[in-house]
């Protein structure tokens, strides 16, 4: 693992002097804690694309801060979110390794795990840290940028997540990484080259997603061949994690192409998708599905759209039970 940092962090360029020492003065160590779990959270689901995992890690960070709090004779820390930041976001790296292994027999495909989250217009970018304040940024937990993102080397990923998605410079990313200022630039380079050339950056309309979800999802339970064609794009992928144990619907292998695709889903709404009661849900920042069985969550379905369009070009469905825990 990581070590602990050694000494506090410099403040960041939102964290003033005077702010600083309130929140020194008057907040206990559980307090300081407690108020920065939730960005704590964000950083980590980002890095990690798992709720339990995430919360292994805040556990992590919580122990760690205490200790330090406690330590005889060790100085009041002057910022207490960066130094908080600092700890999850080493943490986190350290836990990708053992989450790539754990991969590596998983059953079918890999998806993140789904997060139901309220719709968080996206921050307008200031180019400074206060960005970090926007605990859920629109584009942040996207299924489709969590996806590509898992192509990512640890270190890349923890860069992106803390430049591209919650504002921190180079600089402060260098502090909390213990790397200098020009690696991170290259990381931050080459990690924004490698998801421009997966993921153009453009967020569909709400509106438009939802619409079109709708769509799809008529056009598929109902075995309407003819519009699922339509609103399907020519080069449309299938991603469909059961795990091995949950929905048989969701395959054991990614799909490509609008006619395998258009194939497989017409047959599996026939064996599977009577009975299923239909939510409309945010489910990582966006309009999503939840397909329930008795109050049970049985799957997860995201839509992910060709920039400027209508059509689909990703469909996210999720139904390992594992999972959905934390989907209701």
């Amino acid at each position: 693992m990581s070590p602990l940092p050694s000494d506090d962090p410099a403040p960041t360029a939102t964290e003033t002097a005077p702010d600083l020492a309130t929140q020194t003065a008057t907040q206990t160590p559980t307090e300081s804690f407690t108020a920065h779990r939730d960005l704590l959270f964000s950083v980590v689901y980002n890095m990690l694309g798992t709720v339990a995992d995430t919360e292994d890690v805040l556990q992590e960070t919580w122990l760690a801060w205490a200790a330090r709090s406690r330590a005889a004779g060790s100085e009041a820390i002057r910022n207490p979110r960066s130094y908080l930041v600092r700890i999850a976001a080493n943490r986190a790296i350290d836990h990708q390794a053992a989450l790539s292994r754990r991969r590596e027999t998983y059953v079918g495909p890999w998806l993140p795990e789904p997060l139901a989250t309220p719709r968080v217009q996206a921050p307008a970018s200031t180019g400074t840290g206060d960005a970090a304040d926007a605990v859920l940024h629109a584009e942040s937990v996207s299924m489709a940028l969590l996806v590509v993102l898992e192509t990512l080397s640890p270190l890349e990923r923890g860069v992106f997540v803390l430049h591209e998605v919650f504002g921190y410079t180079h600089t402060e990313i260098a502090g909390i990484l213990d790397r200098s200022p020009s690696a991170v630039r290259q990381l931050a380079h080459r990690a924004r080259a490698h998801v421009d050339a997966r993921r153009p950056r453009y967020e569909p309309d709400p509106a438009v997603r939802q619409q079109v979800t709708e769509r799809f999802l008529a056009a598929t339970l109902g075995g309407d061949v003819d519009a699922l064609l339509e609103v399907l794009a020519p080069e449309v992928t299938l991603w469909g994690d059961g795990g091995g144990k949950g929905h048989p619907a969701a395959g054991l292998r990614t799909l490509h192409g609008r006619d395998e695709v258009v194939r497989t889903l017409v047959r599996n709404a026939r064996r599977f998708g009577s009975g299923l009661d239909i939510v409309y849900r945010s489910v990582n920042g966006d309009p999503s599905v939840l397909m329930c069985d008795g109050g049970t969550t049985r799957a997860v379905l995201v839509l992910d759209l060709l920039p400027g369009s209508d059509q689909v070009c990703g469909i996210y469905i999720v139904a390992n039970p594992a999972k959905l825990t934390h989907v209701v």
